[in-house]
């Protein structure tokens, strides 16, 4: 396993002199990445099936591929398919076919690739697509799920030249749109489908819906004897009227009447039916007499028609959730199942504490719980062969971009499989991180991160940007973050806490900011500034301040609050809580962040939005926006900040990235990543460094 974090507060943590045959890690370098996501591990444990995703030619896209590996580690990985769209790998239970998607017609189908050689055979060709695929027990059937509709299917071989379809849109529900989706269709629900599995011949096989109606259903998976299809479904028409609740369903394989399996007044996740067929797992929650704006999951066992919280005494959050901005984009898969041990006495979950997520087996009875994994690192997913003694998992840390792993569970041995980034970051300097907690300004306390610049010099005085951020309730942690690297990399000193508000310290550490947001969660992050520059090496006349969403909201209210940065870069933020309300893509109808509406008691939702105190900003202000945000939409964020600001003739400009949604920082296009990070710097060394650009003059 790779060294454990330096948490040291040695002078020199983390920051080794540049070595001879060491470059700083640059903005470009992105496009060099290979991430690894969805890894499969066959059912006699003996190999791994992975998808491998990788920037295109043109810096436009990333293409994905499908790779095989033995989780002996003895051989190198083999390609399996040539992509460059290929994803979604699902072992056949005899384990000598994957089952994966690929598109065809700009719709992903679901295929076939024998593993005893010969080429992959499309299996389905369903007009909306296909999810990945649920095999059954015998190999015979693949379940999944499509918006397709029988109407669709009737018409697929029609010519289109004798439709004349309106584009106007009717929109009656109050959720129409989704960011990185766009608006959404009324008529369009995910039902469960089968289709036959044997490898097809000339004519593919004839899928068939199973289930039906005006509600959606996910996540399909079949009963031990074959005979049911088990998933999860919200049957309320508008649900954004009610907390989350969600039920676990089975439906006959061949259609029939549905029987409820699993009824709690809360969500339901990641459903795992027992090996009795007797008990389902699953995480989630109970809703809470009153609303919260965060709620953490808990591991619980159905059984008998009632719920067992196995981790009523367990304060963490269940599932591996750290954020990063290198999660596997656009064709990468990850998932944090819950596993059932072969005698049904334990479950292996990911949990994630303090920003570090590891595999954890509780007791099915007691909750008793024994760490698997350990170390200051990120489970970001896995899957475990059928008797739960073998995982494929990928583990990344915050030198390292995640690569594959095989775990004994028996040995609790960790053997690395696949090293998709050691070439590049052999030749590069990375910074290992510094953790430390503070006593914040009543004494809570708080961990942060602080990266160092590379090369860094004892005695030297360096500018500093403080990195919030966004959710809230997420939290930053043990991963590879290159926005973070970079600007050591510039000679900066980085600091990235986890204020009040974030996930992976408890539930009540989580919802303390309700109603409160922003307020305690920034003075949390000001005295962690204040922690840093006690320590005698940043200059406090060059201080800068930045953050995505939740985090550029923090930034808008931070430059409007203080004067101590000299430069800001707000990203996808929230300025304005009154037009965020009325135009994001989600609905804030359940009390949870704002005790009532902005149209019955608007003063909450101008006291907590900085547009309000824009006449206090005399910090350079930047502001990142995706032009197709429906999350934060830049109306009611930057652009409303900006307009705002040059009334005042502040120093202010916006960095608009067309075709970007929320997910820029993460998913964007490579090239629109790198220029974020670019345009990031030149701002922040323009005001804390002093370097001349004309790039942001008035144009």
């Amino acid at each position: 396993m790779r060294p454990a974090l330096c948490l040291a507060f040695a002078a020199t943590c983390g920051v080794a002199p540049l070595a001879a045959q060491q470059r700083a890690i640059s903005d470009s370098d992105l496009f060099a990445f290979r991430w690894v996501a969805s890894p499969q591990i066959s059912p006699d444990g003996r190999h791994a099936a992975y998808v491998l995703v990788t920037v295109n030619a043109k810096h436009e896209g990333y293409e994905t591929s499908l790779w095989l590996v033995g989780t002996d580690g003895a051989s190198p990985p083999r390609r399996l398919t040539a992509g460059p769209k290929d994803g979604a790998p699902r072992w056949s239970p005899d384990g000598t076919t994957l089952a994966f998607l690929r598109p065809k017609d700009g719709r992903p189908q679901l295929h076939l690739l024998p593993l005893a050689g010969g080429e992959a055979q499309q299996l389905t060709d369903v007009p909306k697509g296909a999810s990945p695929a649920a095999w059954s027990p015998d190999g015979k059937t693949i379940a999944f799920t499509s918006t397709t509709t029988a109407a669709d299917l009737a018409k697929k071989d029609k010519d289109k030249g004798d439709e004349s379809k309106s584009d106007v849109r009717i929109v009656t529900q109050a959720e129409f749109r989704a960011d990185d989706e766009g608006y959404l269709d009324p008529a369009e629900h995910s039902h469960i489908w089968t289709v036959p599995a044997g490898m097809p011949g000339d004519e593919l096989p004839k899928a068939r819906q199973v289930t039906s109606g005006s509600f959606d259903e996910t996540a399909p998976q079949w009963s031990r004897d074959g005979a049911r299809i088990y998933f999860v479904s919200d049957r309320v028409a508008e649900s954004y009227y009610f907390a989350p609740d969600n039920n676990v369903y089975a439906v006959p394989a061949g259609g029939g009447t549905l029987d409820t399996i699993v009824d709690i007044n809360g969500p339901v996740f990641g459903p795992a039916l027992a090996p009795d067929g007797k008990a389902v797992a699953f995480r989630g929650w109970v809703n809470p007499p009153a609303a919260r704006s965060y709620n953490q999951s808990d591991l619980f066992v159905w059984r008998d028609g009632r719920a067992k919280n196995l981790t009523v005494d367990y304060d963490f959050d269940m599932g591996g959730s750290v954020l990063g901005d290198q999660a596997p984009p656009r064709g990468g898969e990850g998932s944090s199942p819950n596993i059932w041990t072969a005698d049904g006495k334990a479950l292996i979950v990911a949990t994630t504490e303090h920003g570090r997520s590891n595999l954890v087996r509780f007791d099915a009875q007691t909750g008793a719980r024994e760490p698997l994994t350990s170390g200051d690192h990120a489970v970001l997913a896995y899957t475990a062969t059928p008797d739960a003694r073998r995982f494929a998992l990928t583990i990344g840390d915050p030198t390292h971009l995640p690569d594959v792993y095989a775990l004994d569970v028996q040995t609790k041995r960790l053997n690395q499989l696949t090293h998709v980034n050691d070439s590049l970051f052999g030749k590069v300097q990375l910074v290992t991180p510094e953790d430390f907690w503070y006593a914040s300004f009543d004494g809570k306390k708080i961990e942060t991160w602080i990266m160092k610049p590379v090369g860094f010099t004892p005695g030297k005085k360096y500018p500093l940007i403080l990195n919030i951020h966004g959710g809230p309730h997420t939290a930053y942690g043990s991963i590879f973050f290159h926005e973070m690297q970079w600007m050591a990399a510039k000679g900066y000193v980085v600091v990235y806490p986890n204020p009040r508000g974030s996930t992976t310290y408890g539930q009540e550490f989580g919802n303390v900011i309700q109603y409160k947001y922003p307020g305690d969660d920034y003075k949390d992050l000001m005295v962690a500034v204040d922690s840093v520059v006690r320590r005698g090496y940043v200059d406090p006349t060059k201080l800068g301040v930045t953050g995505g969403s939740g985090g550029g909201l923090l930034t808008d209210w931070a430059v409007s609050h203080t004067h101590r940065f000299a430069a800001a870069v707000s990203q996808r933020d929230v300025a304005d809580w009154l037009g965020f309300w009325y135009t994001a893509d989600f609905t804030l109808f359940q009390p949870s962040w704002f005790r009532s509406t902005p149209f019955r008691d608007p003063q909450e939702f101008l006291t907590r939005s900085p547009v309000r105190y824009a006449d206090s900003v005399t910090t350079p202000l930047m502001f990142i926006l995706g032009e197709e945000d429906l999350r934060a939409p830049p109306n009611q964020g930057g652009e409303a900040m900006f307009r705002a600001l040059k009334y005042l003739h502040r120093t202010t400009v916006q960095v608009r990235f067309p075709g970007e949604s929320h997910e820029l920082s993460r998913s964007g296009k490579p090239v629109h990543r790198v220029e974020r990070l670019q345009h990031i710097l030149s701002w922040f060394d323009k005001y804390l460094l002093g370097k001349p650009t004309k790039l942001y003059d008035l144009q």
